[in-house]
């Protein structure tokens, strides 16, 4: 039966199904809408008739079938504008000429198949812009077909039997790209090349290229960035080749090239430079003038030592050099100064010794010295102190690497102390400072026990005089935290409340009560649940809990009886203990409760249905996408070919395909409308394929998935809530010294904190409603800023826009309803709503307090004689705003470095690149795009961000590029609200704005702008588990607070220790002005966190580290939104 859903979807992706043998679903044809389909790996041999009838679509993918006619409907496809055809059996008496009289076909490729010419017809596709006919066999081109095709930008006829081309080839003169590799071109002579004026990549590999058949010149073809001239039979590089001024790329590899000529210089733009396979015996020195040359490879050559440059390290962005496979005894001390480079090649050498200097090399990754038998590697220098004159040319100034370098001593090093075992408390040890403040502290605590101590006495006496229950220790099951588990949904409510026997079957992962005349009979391929309810000697109820395992359960079933046993009790708050038995071996007070003789047990003969040779459908997965009047399905991108539950977005809706089952996933999140699309479509897909009569379809809700669609994903370990117990013996060690414990630490410590629960995000659906209902209170607001010694009022374009060094002020004007409970109505008058008037004053971390008392002393008073004594002042600092007031700027809260009259200025009076980092901590409220440090490492794929460059104009227009730059596992929400802040911003004719998904940076501006690309985090789960808490004797005996997830930088006191959780690693961070009391305390406070976690969350174990003010490392300050220095105190 039809759902009417097919005529709206617009793309399809049915990669990966089998279409063979008659199988194409014939409700194709009802797509009449459809704009992509990709049928790839279908096992398609011929056309499908029912494609004739899409007569709107414009992309269709056949790749990897077995496709050899292309006749039929295809022809028909008016609409068609990319067909990719490639590694199928297709033959030119296939190949339809009508099909080529399309008029709106501009992307073709017959790559990998059977073409032994070219198709009949094509110079009539005059719309191409795309040809891909490699990987064929064909043996020459005719003279008409590049008489039409003039707007060709991509051709590739690599890997053919060419031996020539026609000379209409000049008339390409929009072509950028032109792949003629792996062809017999010895006779073809070049003439066309200068004709192609828009050439940007040139692949000539392996065309048998001699200084013979090789333009004279090619001094037209100024946009040329990458040529491959590899594999030919090149003595030297052709003198025309110099002449390209922007090459980017140049591979020469595999040619008998012995030398380099001195105008290697005049490849000013050049970044990769292959010279591999050659014959060469040294570098021009010359080559040490490429100043962008990233890689440089010179591999299997006659290098020795001197035919390396010696000014090799002037090469300050050269990543790679890789030189294995020559002659070389040693390397230039110079290339040890290439302070970029991450890769150094010097395998199957000579090499005797490598300068000392290879151990500076800091950023190197990758050092391969192998098949070196005579290599002596040289010392390693003890730890130098590197001074600040690191920065120039990368030479380290200071005087031990100095004497080092000059063949002299090195300065004794201060003894250091003998490592203790525990190196977390030797750094304790080595950060503990005077003994006279910490003799303070210490009397401060005492004094603070003792007064406590003494007001306890004076009112219920000693604590000898104590009764005995005070101090009683609790029963272990008293003490653990029972799990949240919701056990009405394995339970019901009368369960446990009558005496008697109830039995339980564990079905389906989940125990399924039997009724009473089955009681007794067990099977021996299942598990049981057996409660046993009775009245005690006082009239209360008790019970007792067993699960029986037969000996043919599976594994499945026995952890499901033991883990159900549990929450029975749970359910039930008894105290006994689960008993387990096990067929054969059961106890006498077992089958005592049972109403019949001995054990009666059914042997059920499990049967084999599965055949030998069967082998389980690859799944695929499908997202469900919704537009505007139209459907997509397209396939889910799987990493490594691995289907992990990571992929599931709680904000979409996705169908699962395993062949014999199909799922339908449902987020949380996701709307109704695509929940309903999804419903129809999973119909559709069921019966567009021909399935097992068993074959189902299931939908499930995220939070509900059942084990079978779980076991679908790799690593999704269903992991239920149990409580785990003490043994007795531990307990009554406890216990012994319970009473003294608990009297000592009754008035010395609060660790409560650490123990509770970490508070959850705000959902969005609740933040999104009390912005709406703090907006809606909110009748005007007034915003100033501090200029001068004055405040101004604050242009309308700014407001939302933050800068650190500022204090700004914001009158806000509330109107309150009122309570009509309380208020009279006499003489039908009505009540008047209540005004209430707020200031905020907001204040930049780097701006100091004159603002706040220019404040008090003059816009504060002019309001109080506005609004009288019933004005509320709120003095907020940055990061540390309440809610309602981040409210108002409906999560466009921008913060800027600096101050906002200042025009930010490099050291050469260049304009600054400047990156915003879009971030929500604890909730959508707490949304704020901050102004940080713009270098590639603090990207990360989770957040969004905003990378404005500047064009250096020499006057003061503000005009750049702006890049908005999307994390592949950014929520949609951010992605959206980033692109409106971005061209909020940005408003600037002068300014042009890109937005980039992760993976499609351009290399010259965006990683230039960062600094060049760097290693940055993928992944932000340290966002679900950070916490932060603050340890602290202030009130005379030690305490540990939490601060809110919406902690800042800031909130790292400098007189107190903190405690971050991340997740992974749990830091101990020092203030410089802590005590050694609060450092000890602190430290036994983390340790007994740590344990906390080991049993709250075996999962995610912990490791503690020590680390101290202005050294905190990447894994700390990534917890931080827009970290950066510390704020320095004031003197």
């Amino acid at each position: 039966m039809s759902t009417g859903v097919l005529p709206f979807v617009r793309g399809i992706d049915l990669t990966r199904n089998n279409f063979g043998e008659g199988r194409f679903p014939a409700t194709i044809k009802q797509m009449n809408r459809v704009q992509w389909l990709t049928l790839d790996k279908t096992q398609l041999c011929e056309i499908p008739e029912e494609l004739g009838n899409l007569f709107k679509l414009e992309h269709l993918s056949l790749k990897y079938n077995g496709l050899e006619k292309l006749f039929g409907e295809l022809t028909e496809l008016s609409c068609l504008r990319s067909l990719n055809l490639r590694h199928n059996q297709i033959k030119n008496s296939g190949i339809p000429p009508e099909l080529f009289r399309l008029e709106e076909l501009t992307t073709l490729d017959l790559s990998h198949n059977k073409l032994k010419e070219v198709p009949e017809g094509l110079e009539r596709a005059k719309s191409l812009l795309v040809l891909n006919l490699s990987n064929n066999q064909i043996k020459s081109i005719p003279n008409t077909l590049f008489i039409h095709l003039t707007d060709l930008l991509f051709l590739d006829l690599s890997k053919n039997h060419l031996e020539t081309l026609p000379p209409q080839t000049r008339r390409l003169a929009n072509l950028q790209t032109l792949n003629l590799a792996d062809n017999p071109l010895e006779l073809f002579q070049l003439r066309q090349l200068p004709s192609l004026h828009n050439l940007e990549s040139l692949n000539m590999r392996n065309t048998q290229r001699t200084l013979l058949n090789f333009p004279i010149t090619l001094d037209s073809l100024s946009n040329l960035a990458e040529l491959d001239l590899s594999r030919n039979m090149l003595p030297k590089i052709p003198d025309c080749v110099y002449n390209l001024p922007n090459l980017k790329r140049i591979n020469l590899s595999d040619n008998a090239i012995t030398e380099l000529s001195s105008n290697v210089e005049l490849w000013q733009k050049l970044e990769v430079l292959n010279l591999s396979r050659n014959q060469l015996t040294v570098l021009p020195s010359a080559i040490c003038k490429l100043a962008q040359l990233r890689c440089l490879y010179l591999n299997d050559n006659n290098l020795d030592f001197d035919g390396i440059p010696s000014g090799i390290g002037k090469l300050c962005s050269l990543e790679i050099f890789s030189a294995s496979k020559n002659v070389l005894e040693m390397i230039p001390e110079g290339l040890c100064r290439c302070g970029a480079l991450k890769k150094l090649n010097l395998s199957s050498n000579r090499l005797i010794t490598l300068p000392e200097a290879i151990h500076l090399l800091d950023g190197l990754d990758q050092l391969d010295l192998r098949n070196n038998p005579d290599l002596i590697m040289p010392p390693k220098p003890s730890e130098a102190i590197k001074g600040s004159g690191i920065e120039f040319y990368n030479i380290d100034f200071t005087l031990q690497t100095q004497l080092l370098l000059a063949g002299g001593g090195i300065p004794p090093a201060v003894p250091s102390a003998p490592n203790a075992k525990d190196s977390t408390a030797r750094k304790i040890r080595l950060r503990r400072g005077t003994r006279a403040e910490s003799d303070q502290d210490s009397a401060k605590i005492l004094k603070g026990m003792k007064d406590i101590a003494k007001d306890k006495d004076e009112s219920i006496g000693y604590f000898d005089d104590l009764q005995a229950e005070s101090v009683k220790p609790k029963r272990w099951d008293e003490t653990l935290e029972k799990p949240q588990l919701d056990y009405s949904k394995f339970f019901e409510k009368d369960d446990g409340q009558l005496p008697g026997l109830t039995i339980w079957e564990i079905e389906n992962f989940l125990p399924n009560k039997i009724e009473e005349a089955a009681h007794g009979k067990f099977y021996e391929g299942d598990c049981y649940i057996v409660l046993k309810t009775f009245f005690d000697d006082i009239g209360q109820l008790g019970w007792e809990i067993y699960f029986w395992i037969g000996n043919q359960a599976t594994l499945d079933k026995r952890a499901c009886a033991a883990i159900h046993a549990v929450n029975l009790r749970n359910f039930l708050g008894a105290r006994c203990r689960t008993i387990r038995e096990e067929q054969r071996e059961e106890s006498e007070e077992f089958w005592r409760y049972l109403p019949v003789e001995g054990n009666e047990i059914t042997k059920e003969k499990i049967q084999q249905h599965v055949p030998d040779n069967f082998e389980p459908a690859t799944p695929r997965l499908y997202q469900v996408q919704l537009g505007m009047g139209y459907l997509e399905l397209p396939q889910v991108e799987l990493p490594d070919q691995k289907l992990v539950h990571t992929l599931l977005n709680t904000k979409n809706v996705y169908i699962l395909d395993c062949f014999t089952d199909l799922f339908v996933w449902f987020g949380k999140k996701s709307t109704r409308l695509v929940r309903a699309a999804a419903i129809k479509l999973s119909r559709e897909l069921f019966e567009m394929i021909n399935r097992p009569v068993f074959a189902l379809v299931t939908r499930l809700q995220e939070g509900t998935e059942s084990q079978m669609f779980k076991s679908k994903f790799v690593g999704w370990d269903e992991v239920m809530a149990v409580d785990f117990t003490r043994t007795a013996k531990s307990v009554a060690k406890t216990g012994a010294d319970l009473t003294e414990w608990a009297r000592k630490q009754e008035t010395r410590a609060d660790l409560a904190a650490l123990f509770m629960p970490r508070q959850n995000a705000m959902p969005l659906n609740e933040a999104e409603q009390l912005e709406e209902e703090w907006n809606y209170d909110l009748e005007a607001m007034e915003a100033f800023v501090l200029e001068g010694k004055k405040f101004v009022r604050l242009p309308e374009e700014e407001l939302g826009h933050f800068y650190t060094g500022e204090c700004y002020v914001f009158l806000c004007r509330y109107c309150i309803p009122a309570d009509e409970e309380d208020v009279e109505m006499d003489d039908g008058k009505q009540s008047a709503d209540e005004i209430q008037c707020v200031v905020y004053f907001w204040q930049g971390r780097n701006a100091g307090n004159m603002g706040w008392l220019t404040f008090t002393f003059t816009l504060q008073k002019k309001f109080k004689v506005m609004f009288g004594e019933e004005l509320e002042v709120i003095r907020i600092h940055q990061q540390q705003e309440n809610l309602k007031f981040m409210a108002h700027f409906k999560r466009k809260f921008i913060i800027h470095t600096g101050k906002r009259k200042d025009k930010l200025k490099a050291t050469e009076n260049k304009a600054v690149v400047e990156l915003f980092h879009l971030r929500s901590n604890g909730g959508a409220l707490c949304t704020r795009l901050i102004q940080i440090q713009p270098d590639a490492i603090n990207l990360n794929s989770a957040f969004c961000y905003i990378l404005f460059v500047p064009f250096d104009t020499g006057d003061e227009s503000q005009s750049g590029i702006v890049y908005v730059w999307l994390g592949s596992k950014s929520s949609p929400e951010e992605c959206k609200l980033v692109q409106e802040i971005a061209e909020k911003m940005f408003n600037n004719p002068l300014v042009s704005l890109q937005i980039l998904n992760e993976g499609d940076e351009p290399e010259n501006f965006f990683w230039v702008a960062l600094g060049g690309r760097k290693a940055y985090d993928t992944s932000a789960d340290f966002m679900n588990y950070t916490r932060l808490f603050r340890c602290s004797n202030e009130r005379g005996y030690f305490t540990v607070a939490e601060k809110c997830t919406d902690f800042c930088q800031d909130d790292l006191a400098d007189d107190d220790i903190m405690i971050l959780d991340n997740g992974e690693q749990v830091f101990l961070w020092l203030g410089s002005r802590c005590s050694e009391v609060e450092i000890k305390l602190a430290y036994k406070s983390a340790q007994v966190y740590i344990q906390h976690l080991r049993i709250k969350q075996p999962e995610k174990p912990r490791k503690l580290f020590l680390t101290l003010k202005n050294k905190e490392s990447k894994r700390f300050t990534k917890c931080f939104h827009g970290w950066s220095a510390h704020k320095v105190p004031p003197e």
